[in-house]
Formats: C-alpha cells, structure tokens, sequence
C-alpha cells in the first residue's frame, strides 16, 4: 500500500489536541492505486501552497488568453494607414500589395468585419487572410497575433488623358471602433495596341501612352513618327519590329520613352521587362531624337546593311539603360550614335560580323548592382560570326571620337575588346577617347586617347542604383580633351566649347 505522508508544522495553537505551535503533524493519504517500493514525500504547507498558487496563475493565463477580449479600449493596429499604387495602365492592372492587422492584446480579438467600402463597383480587390471578397465577416486573431489583407487593383478606361487619382478605404469593424486604411491608385488612360501592324504614314502623339501587347510591327512600305513626350510601354511578350522606318522627335524637355508596361515600384526598374526595339533587313532611314529606352532585354537591335546610303539607324541624344543583355547591337550593319548615353547593360555596345559605325560623344558605361552585375567589356567589336560549323567574316569600319568607354573595377579587364578573323577590310580607330583597358586590342587604332584614367563622374552610387554620368570637376581627365567635331550641343542640350570640347555625352558647364 502506498502512503503519501504529508509533515506539516502547526502555525497557530487553535487546535484542540496534543499539538502545539510549531509541532511537526502528520497525515497519511492513502491514494487508490499505489506501488510499495515508492517513498513518502514530504512538503511543508507553505511550499504546497506556492505550488497551487502556480499552478492556479498558470491556469488563469491561459485562460485568459483564450478568453475574447470585447473591450473597445482593445489594442489594434495595421502596419500602414494608406497603401499606395504607382501609376496604373488602364485594362492593365497592378501587383499585389498587402498590409497587416495585427492584436496587440493578450487575449483573442473578433473583427466584426473587414470591408472594402467600394463593394463590387470597387477598382480595387480584396483578400483577407485567405478569403476574396468585398466583405468578410468574424475574424478572430489570437493574442499578439496578426493577420494579412492583400489588394489588387484594376482601372476601366475613363475619358480622361492625364493621370488621375482612384481612391477607396478597408473598413475594419471591432467592438465598436471602427479604423480605415486609405486606398490610393494613380491611373492612366492608354492607347492598347495588340500584334498590330502598321501600314501607310502613321503619327503618334502625346495625349495618351501607347501600350503595346503582343507585338508592333512597321510595315516594310509604312513609316511611324512618335512626337515629343510620348511615351511607349511595351508588355513582356511585346517587342518593336521595324521593317519600315521610325522616327522618333523627342526634345530635351519631352523625351520620348520606350519600357515596359509594369509601372509599379516592383517591377518598374526591372531589366528585361520587355523585348526591345529591332531593325530588320529592308528596313531603312530611322532617326531617334532624344529617346529614352529602358529596361529592355535588348534595347536597339539592328542587322543587315542598310539599303541606302544612310546608316541604318541613327541615335541623337539618345540614353539606353538597363537592357538585360545588349544596349545596342549591331550585326552587319549600320548605325550612327551622337551624344548618347549608353550605361548598365549586360553588355552595352556589341557591333558584330562587320558593319559601318561611327559613335560621335557617346559614354558608354556600366557599373554592378543589385539589378546587373559588370561582367561583359562595355565594347565589343568583330567582324566575324559563327554560322553553323562554318565562321563567316565581313569588312569592318568603326570610328570612335571623343567617346569614354569605362566600367567599375573587379569583373572586367578590358573595357574595350576588338577581335579580327579573315582577310576583310578591318579598321577600328579610337579618336580621342578615354577608355580602361589591360591590354590594348591588335588591330586597332589609338589617336590621342586617354588610358586607365578615371572619368570622374559626378556621382556613383551602386548600391542606390544611382548613377549621374556628367562631369563638373575641372580637373576630370576628359575635360578639353577632344576634338572638334561640329556636334554644337551635348545630350543636355547645352553648348559644347567650340574649340576643344570635352569627352563623353555631357560637357562639363
């Protein structure tokens, strides 16, 4: 049998019997189920009473924890009062976003509901915690825990051309309180054109973005003219083929702008976010004035030569930035590149299998971020190609004046790599330009060029995705150092110095 002896000392001599303050007492509990080779435990009353007092506190926690706190004094709170979206493409859409409702208390907390004022007419949608609907109802949260509501939005097409705001709030319905989050969107109207294909002389204006889905295709008998301060957003699976000619009349205040259609913080900086721009065989007299292309996975891609007299394509003020593979290619070609800014691509100017090329004050930069890393020189130059088992070569002229061809240090050797094949007619000459390089190329000309010396940039900051590629320090090596070339203006449009201008697409003011 086995006997639980508690021994115990009598606190106060109240009670009637042979035992006195402070005398040890006994009692013996004998439990139904017992083993013998189990000893007596023995604990005094005022440890007992702690353990039961811990036990109960424990007990009440936990309880109280699971207990529905209905107080409107009930902590609650969300981790943004307005969720806020970029500039949204009518018919497009947008990413979703969310936020959090979080119960700061320690007990349960029921949300009466979670509503979006705008119910089913709403632009926005909602998703609480898993549930998609206007209005979800009796949402418990457990003590100190939280909870996500994720919001999409879609605009409809409205009359208007310039942005305009779309607004809506959540309600959140607790214990009598009631809390909102703001919903802010800014939508834009858009002309969406889907695998189209332009024929005859067509204009495009700036009263309203074009948005390009599927594909754009100029026509080999058919021109597009772009005016000043349009802008063209293409989708993903979008690029731009020219067959005919395009040409582009940006200004210096009203650039026109090529990217991708996805606006939103997200995505909007993103390389590869759309196709590209690309001169195919018959097409023939393009000019871009102050164009912008972005974000690209190829920014301009031109091949074959060009059917006239003219290059083929023509860049003036131009800055293409961000394409995920080339800025510029060029495959037996032509093109003409003057005061354009060239930077970040995975590989910025690639002239391939011959051609004829002339860059006239073009910086051609790249530096490694979070986006992109510098691993490709910033120019390539060949006249050679690989066709099947078979390496096929063309003649080759390049010209390159007062241009700086630079990238960060650490990936890459040789900024500038030129390679020859065959026998063709090969000339790459450099006039006047600053450039890194280990090892200058064979087969090539330098003309009063700057080597390894770096061009002192206004203002480099990778890890920021901030990059300022002009030159205001007097003492930059390629101050004054070029030549003449009649090119009065720079990609600012401001003066060049008449006499001895300064290298790269900006002059030094």
């Amino acid at each position: 049998m086995l006997h639980f002896c508690f021994k115990t000392k009598v606190e106060k001599d109240t009670i009637k019997g042979n035992y006195k303050q402070g005398q040890e007492r006994k009692f013996e509990i004998t439990p139904l189920l017992a083993s013998p080779q189990l000893l007596c435990s023995f604990v005094t009353m005022k440890q007992l009473t702690i353990g039961l007092i811990t036990a109960l506190l424990l007990g009440l926690a936990a309880c109280k924890k699971d207990a529905l706190i209905t107080s409107a004094d009930a902590r609650l709170s969300t981790s943004i009062d307005t969720l806020k979206f970029d500039t949204v493409l009518t018919t497009v859409g947008s990413i979703t976003q969310s936020f959090k409702i979080v119960n700061g208390n320690n007990q349960r907390l029921r949300l009466n509901r979670v509503k979006l004022m705008g119910g089913l007419s709403s632009a926005y949608k909602l998703n609480v915690d898993g549930t998609a609907a206007p209005e979800v109802s009796n949402i418990e949260l457990a003590a100190n825990d939280s909870i996500y509501v994720f919001v999409s939005v879609f605009i409809n097409p409205t009359l208007a051309n310039l942005p305009f705001i779309v607004s809506d709030s959540i309600l959140i319905d607790y214990n009598g309180n009631s809390r909102y989050v703001q919903l802010q969107a800014y939508g834009q109207n858009a002309n969406f054109l889907r695998n189209q294909t332009i024929t005859g002389n067509m204009v495009w204006t700036n009263a309203k973005p074009y948005v390009i889905l599927g594909s754009l295709r100029v026509d080999t008998t058919a021109s597009l003219t772009i005016q000043a301060g349009t802008k063209v957003y293409a989708h993903a699976d979008a690029p731009i083929i020219v067959d005919g000619t395009l040409t582009v009349n940006g200004t210096k205040n009203n650039e026109v702008v090529f990217a991708g259609d996805r606006l939103d913080e997200t995505y909007k900086d993103l390389p590869a976010g759309w196709p590209g721009i690309y001169f195919r065989g018959n097409s023939k007299d393009n000019v871009l004035n102050y164009a912008v292309v972005k974000n690209a996975y190829q920014g301009i891609v031109a091949e074959k030569p060009s059917i006239n007299a003219n290059p083929k394509v023509s860049l003036r003020q131009c800055i293409i930035d961000n394409a995920y593979d080339a800025g510029i290619l060029c495959v037996n070609t032509s093109l003409n590149a003057e005061n354009s800014l060239i930077s970040n691509c995975g590989a910025n100017v690639a002239l391939q299998l011959g051609g004829s090329y002339s860059l006239t004050h073009c910086t051609v930069a790249s530096y490694g971020n979070n986006y992109l890393q510098h691993k490709n020189p910033v120019l390539l130059v060949n006249n050679f190609a690989q066709q099947g088992a078979s390496v096929v070569t063309a003649n080759l002229n390049a010209v390159f004046t007062n241009c700086i061809f630079w990238g960060d240090y650490g990936n890459v050797d040789n900024e500038v790599l030129v390679t020859k094949q065959g026998s063709n007619t090969f000339s790459a000459v450099f006039n006047n330009c600053l450039y890194k390089n280990q090892t200058d190329p064979a087969n090539t000309t330098f003309n009063n060029s700057l080597k390894n010396l770096p061009p002192v940039f206004d203002s480099i900051d990778a890890s920021r995705r901030y990059f300022d590629f002009r030159i205001s320090n007097p003492t930059a090596p390629g101050v004054n150092k070029g030549v003449a070339t009649g090119l009065p203006k720079d990609l600012d449009d401001k003066n060049r110095n008449v006499g001895l201008p300064d290298l790269g697409a900006y002059e030094k003011q």
